[in-house]
């Protein structure tokens, strides 16, 4: 069992308490600084920052519906090669099964990262974030979005909703972490309960200034339930999509509005090639081809390979795709290119059996030979 202290609450005030817990973490003798959302002094945002200076926690808020980036790239560039300290990383768990991913394409190493997780009530898109905070008291806007959240409002506050990709969420509880926090099924108001699930973070632990806890019997429930809405919602939401892009000419459709800027490319935390063969000399066409196509078809739609581009991609990553949304958050056409790769990405990782995120020991699908894979396929007997 996970060795469990819990975090007191003091008048309420959940950051301030998560803030002092934090500090605790970054004063620990092997941490060097910590990778954490900070809000922004020059502007009403939350964004990940590396923090050295515990006196720099203040502004830390790791609670807030903002999610401008997975993180899981950041991590990467701290840990690809060895620093000689220890980050200590706070991040969600979508975050997290990235990171994962990326230590087994190479990208990234867990040895110098600590990582603390807290339940993921969700997250706004950017625009919607902005709307919540735009009085820019983000620590009010935060307050309000946790309040809907634990209190079974889904994180609406007013006109506004979390981020699609958060509202078909089966992975709210982190796991695979050093230390997690939790927040539901627990009374927030008074203590927060943090498990040690790794040697290093029992370790950790148990050198911080900490009153023993346990984990709420409620919290079990609380989980379920939540677990039991998003995946009615992700069902809906997918059979919602297989049948607007159950053809190519829905397909077509369904990506009309792409202007091959590659923002959905850069934004995904697993898409990690350094050189992509959109960008490169196969695709950058003559201008005689272009003519050509057009006098051969009467019309084509510019700019080319709108739709080559996105099944490539998932040709190449949906068995990675951990569902985190970023790809819907950078697209500056709306196009729901979160619910395309989810409903994708389903039925190839059931295929194989795969949870992207899941174990380091798992080797990802195209990384490994198995002799009796797809027997059904292959007609081996």
């Amino acid at each position: 069992m996970p060795k469990t202290a819990k975090i007191q609450i003091e008048n309420g005030d959940l950051l301030s308490g998560l803030r002092d817990f934090l500090k605790q973490v970054l004063a620990a003798e092997e941490i060097a600084a910590m990778l954490v959302p900070l809000q922004l002094p020059m502007k009403a945002m939350v964004m990940p920052a590396l923090v050295s200076d515990p006196a720099g926690l203040d502004a830390a808020n790791p609670l807030a519906p903002a999610f401008p980036l997975n993180a899981a790239k950041l991590a990467s560039r701290l840990t690809r090669k060895p620093a000689g300290a220890t980050v200590a990383a706070v991040m969600r768990p979508c975050e997290i099964r990235a990171f994962v991913e990326l230590v087994k394409l190479k990208q990234a190493r867990p040895d110098d990262l600590l990582i603390v997780g807290i339940d993921c009530l969700g997250a706004y898109g950017n625009n919607d974030f902005s709307a919540l905070a735009a009085d820019g008291d983000i620590e009010a806007a935060t307050g309000r979005f946790v309040d809907s959240a634990l209190n079974g409002d889904e994180g609406r506050v007013g006109d506004l909703a979390p981020a699609a990709a958060c509202r078909v969420c089966e992975h709210p509880v982190p796991e695979g972490v050093d230390l997690r926090v939790g927040l539901l099924g627990t009374d927030r108001r008074t203590a927060l309960p943090v498990e040690a699930l790794t040697a290093r973070g029992e370790d950790l632990l148990a050198r911080l200034d900490l009153p023993g806890g346990q984990v709420p019997a409620a919290r079990e429930a609380a989980v379920a339930e939540l677990l039991e809405r998003r995946n009615a919602a992700l069902d809906e939401m997918m059979a919602a999509t297989r049948e607007r892009t159950d053809s190519l000419e829905k397909l077509t459709g369904y990506l009309a509005a792409c202007v091959n800027c590659y923002n959905c490319r850069v934004a995904c935390p697993v898409c990690y090639c350094r050189e992509c063969v959109f960008v490169t000399d196969v695709f950058d066409h003559e201008p005689a081809q272009y003519l050509g196509w057009a006098d051969r078809k009467g019309t084509i739609k510019m700019p080319t390979d709108t739709v080559f581009y996105h099944l490539t991609r998932l040709a190449h990553m949906s068995t990675a795709c951990i569902g985190c949304g970023q790809c819907s958050n950078a697209c500056p056409n709306d196009i729901p290119v979160m619910e395309l790769f989810r409903t994708v990405s389903a039925r190839t990782q059931e295929a194989f059996d795969y949870l992207p995120g899941r174990s380091l020991e798992e080797k990802p699908p195209l990384a490994e030979f198995r002799e009796r894979e797809f027997e059904e396929v292959v007609g081996i007997k």
